[in-house]
């Protein structure tokens, strides 16, 4: 049949079993906008208060299902605000694709009204972009940025469609798309220097990171640290793979993990790391990350192999397929003792609460005591993020979705209303004050579409984090830190059409959230917590899990 490249789009979109497009009309966009709507009961396009916000609902949507998010906006600065966006799925490898509209083919390069060279800009943040200039390879662009943004390491891939490609005809045949597969082929010698490294260990220790979540590898990682009896240890993007709960299972790694898993990782002989890419964030002091122990790399991007630190062994692959190998070639270990020696390092240096009115600590144990152990738990980026993934006990993957590689500032409230439409129950996002009025308009959103989700807005009137830093390491020099902003959130919140709620004491932490808990729709609460409340443990930049800081004393 015969079809506008507009239509072709959307009907590509269902074909790909697209739920959601996530965007805003502009005018060089309206023609597929426009088939968007004639196909309304295939397809449903939700409308965002802004492009940025479009494109982090799409990525909550992504990170709760699994599936590509896809996001639709008009040329110029409606394709620049989704930029960030953009770069933060590619960070955190977030399968995503990008449908901007542009001037007609005539008008490229001539500085056309709300013109740019969207795909140069994105160039260095997607897998890949095209600008589809002959309506006749649309359908076949179009499914190729599926795979692409779906297969190996998964990421955003942008599409970029001048209007008159919209407008003009070609034949369109439907094709029912093929599961996307990771081939993995064995290397026998790296395998078997694996094999070996894990079997000689005797203090071995599991970093995991979000590969083990992208590649649905709960079960097999499950299994896998059960065989070897590895006490495991993860990166806040890995947050959830394996049960909080689980008897191997120590606690998160990194600048703000626990001091006994940096005690641990000091102890070990042997590092097994699952999806996980050895960032500053982890390995702060490359040098010195391990340097007592041998390193075995497991990861499906070849690029990461030896990046940053330095492996004895590595096999690449997809985790789950890798996992599924090697465990058949292991035998069963017990290190009673080991596992006995991890846990009391964690022991030794449990989180500390604040004694001020209201503790953020306290907040967010409450919160994991009063949900069900598959509630969804979104962040902005900031202190309040670090206390969430220290805090919080996650228990099932794909429930922790936060900005890790970007950190962005204004992530939260478009990937909780992602995750909202993804899951259709109820989201929970941890904000800042300072991260919260970055993207408040989608707030807009939230209630337009009535959807659950509860926001606890830490304020302590300042960009707590930079402040932490600025007191730590910069002479209490507080520039441009200190917010002090006059917003009254109930007000705020009823100005938007949500319900709004005050909570500056621990003693009314339970009645507050179990209030909240009970409203169907966006509900927004001030946490008044204390301007110099810190995080820590902390790793000091460019310092070793050596030089942890437990306690400002």
């Amino acid at each position: 049949m015969k079809l506008r490249g507009a239509d072709i789009i959307v009907e590509c979109l269902i074909e790909q079993g697209v739920e959601y497009v996530f965007g805003y009309p502009g005018g060089q966009i309206i023609d597929t906008f426009d088939a968007l709507f004639q196909r309304k009961d295939r397809i449903k396009q939700i409308l965002t208060a802004h492009e940025q916000g479009a494109t982090h609902a799409a990525d909550g949507y992504a990170r709760v299902t699994g599936r590509t998010g896809v996001v639709m906006a008009t040329s110029g600065p409606g394709a620049t605000n989704t930029v960030t966006g953009i770069a933060n799925a590619y960070m955190d490898s977030v399968p995503m694709v990008v449908i901007t509209g542009n001037v007609s083919v005539s008008l490229l390069g001539r500085d056309s009204f709300q013109e740019v060279d969207i795909a140069g800009i994105t160039m260095p943040v997607t897998k890949h972009n095209y600008i589809v200039k002959d309506v006749n390879a649309l359908a076949g662009t179009i499914r190729e940025a599926f795979k692409i943004a779906q297969s190996g390491r998964p990421g955003p891939v942008l599409i970029d469609v001048p209007k008159d490609v919209q407008q003009a005809q070609c034949e369109y045949e439907p094709v029912i798309p093929a599961p996307a597969a990771h081939k993995f082929t064995a290397d026998p010698e790296s395998v078997k220097r694996a094999v070996k490294i894990i079997e000689d260990a005797k203090k071995p220790l599991l970093y995991i990171g979000g590969g083990c979540i992208i590649s649905d590898a709960s079960k097999e990682l499950k299994e896998f640290c059960e065989l070897i009896d590895a006490p495991l240890a993860s990166s806040m993007m890995g947050l959830g793979a394996l049960p909080a709960s689980h008897r191997l299972y120590l606690g998160m790694i990194g600048m703000h993990g626990y001091a006994g898993v940096a005690r641990a990782l000091k102890e070990c002989d042997t590092v097994i790391a699952v999806g996980a890419r050895f960032s500053d964030r982890v390995a702060s002091n490359r040098d010195k990350f391990a340097r007592h122990a041998a390193i075995v790399h497991i990861d499906i991007d070849n690029a990461e192999i030896d990046k940053n630190v330095a492996s004895h062994a590595h096999i690449m692959g997809d985790v789950k397929q890798v996992l599924a190998h090697l465990m058949p070639l292991l035998t069963q270990k017990k290190r009673d003792a080991w596992v006995k020696e991890c846990r009391g390092y964690v022991d030794a240096f449990p989180l500390k609460r604040c004694g001020t009115r209201l503790c953020a600590r306290y907040l967010l144990e409450r919160l994991n005591a009063l949900t069900p152990p598959g509630q969804i738990i979104v962040t902005d980026v900031g202190q309040h993020q670090m206390w969430t993934a220290q805090s919080y006990r996650f228990e099932r993957p794909r429930t922790f979705i936060t900005s890790g590689g970007l950190g962005t500032m204004g992530f939260g409230l478009g990937a909780a209303i992602g995750a909202a439409f993804a899951s259709k129950r109820r989201v929970c996002l941890i904000s800042g004050d300072g991260s919260f009025h970055m993207n408040l308009n989608e707030l807009a959103t939230a209630v337009k579409f009535n959807l659950p989700v509860v926001i606890f807005v830490m304020n302590n009137r300042t960009l707590g984090m930079v402040r932490q830093w600025q007191t730590l390491f910069y002479g209490r020099r507080y520039s441009s830190t200190s917010l002090d902003l006059k917003t009254d959130y109930v007000k705020l919140a009823e100005a938007f059409g949500a319900k709004g709620f005050v909570l500056d004491a621990d003693g009314d932490v339970d009645a507050v959230i179990g209030a909240a808990l009970k409203e169907n729709g966006p509900v927004l609460i001030e946490c008044r917590i204390n301007t110099d409340e810190f995080v820590l443990p902390m790793v000091p930049p460019g310092k070793s899990t050596d030089e942890i800081i437990t306690d400002l004393e």
